[in-house]
């Protein structure tokens, strides 16, 4: 338990909307002017965390807890005080939450990025089986994201509309040149500087050697896919030989470790331009080792682990830098994905690339490659000092550890997809949240706190907010399919109340009316200004209640893929899904560490509770996949 530390962490993984963003006509993305994001009302708030810990808590402490707010949202009280000062920063500053939200989620969190925090995305399989087919689809994909770039840098990417709003697009620039930086106590974000160049080149690594490989001629124009075929090539034959020491496992430790490891590699002048040179590259690409086969019942979680962390110290997981925004991920079998940070990258926006780049790579143009020389692939080099070499064994075996400590599942549930949802006038993500209600109710005896992310992109510089999706109206639903004595039609009218009850939690949060960004603002002002910290935030109700144990997310993307992550806590389960229109994917995390919870026991769960709501619905699930 020491490893962890408790906090308010929203992901940022996924978008809680029907489907991915509507995109329309072309349009200047920077002249968008969207609404700056509001302060709810208190008392709106108030209300709404009451309903929240219904569910939850026991009595006792409810009637404890609502004594508390009442002091607090009491008229010259606390929390008249601090939503005054929290109106005040909203008028002053572009979003009043964001640099919060980024710094107590991300940039203060001690734990690993690797399963804790940077989520996976496993990519359809592709139709070649060598590394002459890694390194051409690898050329194909490494051209699709510079044309993808290409939009942003000219400002024609395509406007996003959801549910009739405008959705911010400044967002996606960062995804380029960024990385998070690690630091003693707090990380912080590497920003391309505005106005300057932008770089314009990659990092390749392979064999855990890394390559800066430039990827523009010096016209400005990218390189042909052909052109970037032969750079790979040569990148190949430089790195024949296995480097035996996995540096970029380095970034893979406890943030405060490789903060401190991070302060011994950059006394090295050469280990200084060298990690630069990775920092500030547009993005990476990590042509992987194939993987050890296994069996076709767990070679769909095997991969979504291999796309997470690499496999281990003695695997993949040298031919990754962490910290890096984007990682393209592609190994010599076929498999391909993507890993990202999220500090400064989230779901809906991968999503978007991953729709773009993959149809680009199906048919691309072809272009005649110029007969000009090209300059060779530049191989970083990194100084490895013993006190390096000691971080880095202390990285290799922290690494391991936690591998093996995680507990992963994937399947398809072929039941139906999100079409048969929506013909019933029911919102699909509502109703997958309230079937892994379900699920956990039957494999656990009860509801728990569940974080669902919701995109705030509607708003200027807006991030996420969390929905938290164990109410009154699911526990009633879970209670009523135990019940043997309650009839399907009283049951089905209770899954629609509870679908509907998530479905409003939803459209609040998007609206920004939701309650976890005020309450951390409402925290946060009072520790800003030197102030105690309210007893509301100190309440039993209030710790318990934000103890993500369930963290759920939706990846909403065209493509047969899946995204996965690890728990936000020990005792606790991740579940992301990707609803597409005839069947739905999902990763369901745990760990080993604990004994109450098993990801492949909630999986078979999922199912069945799949199932049986397919029936109250009128559809009884035909083709579904075997229980696990």
């Amino acid at each position: 338990m020491g490893r962890w530390r408790a906090l308010w962490r929203p992901w940022g993984c996924g978008q809680s909307n029907l489907s991915a963003p509507t995109v329309f006509h072309y349009r200047n993305a920077s002249s968008l002017a969207l609404p700056r994001q509001p302060v709810p009302l208190l008392a709106q708030t108030m209300t709404q965390y009451l309903h929240s810990l219904e569910p939850l808590v026991n009595p006792k402490d409810l009637e404890q807890t609502r004594q508390l707010v009442a002091a607090f949202e009491a008229p010259g009280g606390e929390g008249e005080r601090l939503q005054v000062r929290l109106k005040c920063r909203a008028a002053r500053m572009e979003n009043w939450i964001r640099d919060w939200w980024i710094q107590t989620a991300y940039l203060e969190n001690h734990l690993p990025l690797v399963v804790h925090s940077s989520p996976a995305v496993v990519l359809p399989k592709q139709d070649f089986n060598d590394w002459r087919g890694q390194l051409r689809f690898a050329a194909k994909l490494i051209a699709g994201v510079l044309d993808f770039k290409a939009k942003i840098d000219r400002q024609t990417l395509l406007v996003e509309y959801s549910h009739g709003h405008p959705l911010s697009m400044d967002c996606y620039s960062r995804l380029f040149a960024s990385c998070r930086l690690p630091g003693r106590k707090r990380d912080s974000i590497l920003l391309p500087p505005p106005g300057r160049k932008p770089p314009n080149y990659i990092t390749v690594v392979r064999n855990f050697q890394f390559f800066r490989l430039e990827v523009y001629n010096s016209d400005g124009t990218p390189l042909t896919i052909d052109q970037l075929y032969l750079q790979l090539l040569k990148i190949r034959s430089f790195s024949w030989k296995l480097n035996k020491e996995p540096l970029g496992v380095l970034t893979s430790d406890h943030r405060h470790t490789w903060g401190e490891a991070f302060t011994s590699l950059m006394k090295d002048k050469l280990n200084q331009e060298s990690a630069l040179t990775i920092q500030r590259s547009l993005f990476t690409v990590c042509l992987d080792a194939p993987i050890l086969k296994v069996s076709d019942a767990h070679a769909q979680s095997r991969l979504a682990a291999q796309m997470l962390h690499g496999g281990g110290s003695y695997s993949n997981s040298g031919n990754r830098w962490f910290d890096k925004t984007l990682q393209f991920i592609i190994g010599e079998d076929g498999t391909c994905g993507v890993l990202y940070e999220q500090a400064i990258a989230e779901g809906p926006l991968i999503a978007t690339v991953i729709d773009y780049v993959l149809d680009y790579c199906k048919d691309p143009a072809i272009t005649r490659s110029p007969m000009i020389p090209l300059q060779l692939p530049q191989k970083l080099y990194f100084s490895i000092t013993p006190e390096v070499k000691r971080d880095l064994e202390r990285a290799k075996q922290n690494l391991d550890v936690l591998i093996s400590d995680l507990d992963i599942r994937c399947f398809t549930y072929d039941g139906f997809g999100k079409d048969f949802l929506k013909s019933q006038n029911l919102r699909p993500d509502s109703v997958v949240q309230v079937v892994l209600q379900l699920a956990h109710y039957r494999a656990h005896g009860q509801l728990c706190p569940t974080a669902e992310t919701a995109s705030l992109r509607r708003f200027h510089q807006g991030r996420s907010e969390i929905i938290r999706s164990a109410t009154s109206a699911v526990l009633a639903f879970a209670q009523a399919m135990a019940d043997e004595k309650c009839q399907a039609p009283e049951r089905l009218s209770l899954l629609k109340q509870a679908v509907e009850s998530h479905s409003t939690l939803t459209e609040q949060a998007l609206d920004g009316q939701g309650i976890d960004c005020h309450l951390l603002g409402l925290k946060m002002e009072a520790i800003a200004d030197g102030f105690h910290v309210p007893e509301l935030f100190m309440d039993i109700s209030y710790t318990m209640a934000s103890y993500w144990k369930l963290s759920t997310g939706q990846v909403a993307s065209r493509a047969d893929c899946i995204m996965c992550y690890g728990p936000l806590v020990p005792d606790g389960y991740a579940v992301c899904y990707n609803p597409l229109p005839t069947h739905i994917n999902f990763a369901v995390t745990a760990f080993n560490c604990c004994e109450e919870t098993n990801a492949t026991y909630l999986a078979g769960n999922i199912q069945n509770a799949l199932a049986d709501v397919g029936a109250l619905l009128g559809n009884f699930g035909e083709g579904q996949p075997d229980r696990p």
